[in-house]
């Protein structure tokens, strides 16, 4: 398994650019990140980058396989290393903290649908919603108690 950014890249037929390279290590080193989070990060790295280029890096990892987009409901898109295992995401509904979840049972795509309307899923896409420990903590800690 390639595990460096320039080996991964030129196993792709991919030019090794230093704003391909920053942004790849911004969301290895930031994941569920958004494009403006991967943009800021890629400026406190390399200097002076323009937006295009890191979304044009974005986009060209997600289609090369070497990252995965997700977009939660009601998010901005948000960019992950972790690909290739069909894994889930929790999201907290108050501060948007996502993390990721093992797949629930079996193999990719992890779930089987009733009727598949003649597709080869090759993708299931889950997404568990609720409260995260802080936000549970700073609600109770703010709650104003029963009489």
């Amino acid at each position: 398994m390639v595990t460096d950014p320039h080996e991964k890249l030129h196993a792709r037929g991919l030019s090794a650019t230093a704003q391909r390279l920053a942004v790849f290590r911004a969301v290895m080193a930031s994941p569920h990140a958004t494009a403006d989070t991967v943009l800021s990060l890629v400026r406190a790295d390399i200097g002076t980058v323009s937006r295009q280029s890191v979304y044009d890096a974005l986009t060209l990892f997600v289609e090369q396989g070497m990252l995965r987009r997700i977009q939660p409901v009601g998010s901005p898109a948000l960019y992950e290393g972790r690909v290739g295992d069909n894994h889930h995401h929790v999201i907290c509904r108050l501060c948007g903290h996502v993390a990721d979840v093992d797949c629930a049972v079996g193999e990719t795509p992890c779930l089987t649908a009733a009727n598949d309307h003649g597709f080869v899923i090759d993708e299931a896409e889950v997404a568990y919603w609720g409260l995260c420990a802080q936000c549970q903590h700073d609600y109770r800690s703010t709650a104003v108690p029963s009489i």
